[in-house]
């Protein structure tokens, strides 16, 4: 019988704290009275095992959210899938088997939809990871996560009373997001795409590709709700789980919505020497929402907020 976890009992260990989905995440936990570890990259080197397993011991962890990853658009995976591919590889093993080897039982990775065979028409099934070829453009990142995944995986079947999940998010944003055009993903580049348009009085926006593929998003604030649920239920909950809405749109209606927010009457521009990546990426939610869990922030709405705070505070400070 699986037993809920007290978390007056709980020292979590947050890594990538000053991430995306860390930042918000690492708020959200406080907002509820967690005792939770936010080490920044100088205080915990987590390419360094020696000093993962001092810093676990000095600080008697016994939970980890490890959501500490390089992460990025198309354009950034193609350019340096290297680092993509040794970086996280090296960050997720030591950070797992350090936890392993401190006998701590409860291990929350964050993995990523690029995990899943490219060109899949329908919805992505968490039975369907290692069932066929990833997509090119951000091989090395899926790579490094698929391991990380198949160690938790690993852990958990070899020791019953070890509990190693895998949580799959759908494409994320909202605050905190990374709007680098050089190294963000989609959401973030439409919205910055659009609201320079806007500011700089031009009508014209690149859009990279057809437009046509499909994607699914989600507001990490959605997500950190998400992850405080699968703490609660943490022992019911298999070993890999997708978290998203389970409805997906095309790329250039997101361009759309965004030109919609801003009130921007843009001409789209499609740059088809550009790659679209997969067709379709929209994840089986069933098994999350079995569970209790559902999203509660819609595309229109989590866009709105994320846009017009973004444009007003670009805005601002021209």
């Amino acid at each position: 019988m699986h037993k809920e976890i007290n978390k007056n009992k709980l020292r979590i260990l947050l890594t990538g704290a000053n991430g995306l989905v860390g930042k918000n995440l690492k708020n959200n936990l406080l907002k509820k009275k967690f005792k939770v570890f936010t080490p920044s990259k100088k205080d915990l080197n987590l390419l360094n095992y020696n000093k993962i397993n001092k810093y676990l011991k000095n600080n008697k962890i016994n939970f980890i959210i490890h959501a500490a990853s390089k992460v990025g658009g198309i354009l950034d995976n193609s350019v340096y899938r290297i680092e993509y591919l040794t970086n996280n590889t090296l960050i997720n093993n030591n950070i797992i088997t350090c936890a392993y080897k401190n006998k701590i039982k409860y291990f929350l990775n964050i993995g990523s939809s690029c995990m899943y065979p490219a060109n899949v028409s329908g919805y992505l099934d968490e039975n369907m990871i290692n069932d066929g070829k990833l997509e090119p453009t951000n091989e090395g990142h899926a790579f490094s996560k698929l391991y990380s995944s198949k160690l938790c995986t690993f852990i958990t079947e070899d020791n019953k009373d070890y509990f190693y999940r895998t949580l799959i998010p759908c494409n994320l944003y909202g605050d905190n997001d990374n709007f680098n055009l050089e190294s963000s993903h989609f959401i973030p580049a439409i919205i910055k795409k659009i609201s320079l348009a806007k500011l700089q009085n031009r009508k014209e926006v690149i859009v990279w590709g057809d437009g046509k593929p499909r994607r699914e998003i989600m507001h990490v604030q959605d997500l950190s709700d998400g992850i405080i649920f699968c703490i609660k239920k943490f022992e019911k909950m298999p070993n890999v789980l997708n978290i998203g809405p389970g409805n997906d749109l095309k790329i250039i209606d997101y361009y759309k919505i965004v030109s919609k927010i801003l009130n921007h009457k843009t001409k789209f521009v499609f740059d088809l020497s550009k790659p679209n990546g997969m067709k379709r990426k929209v994840l089986n939610v069933q098994k999350i929402n079995s569970l209790g869990w559902y999203n509660k922030i819609s595309a229109h709405k989590g866009l709105k907020i994320t846009t017009l705070k973004y444009f007003n505070n670009i805005k601002n400070n021209l």
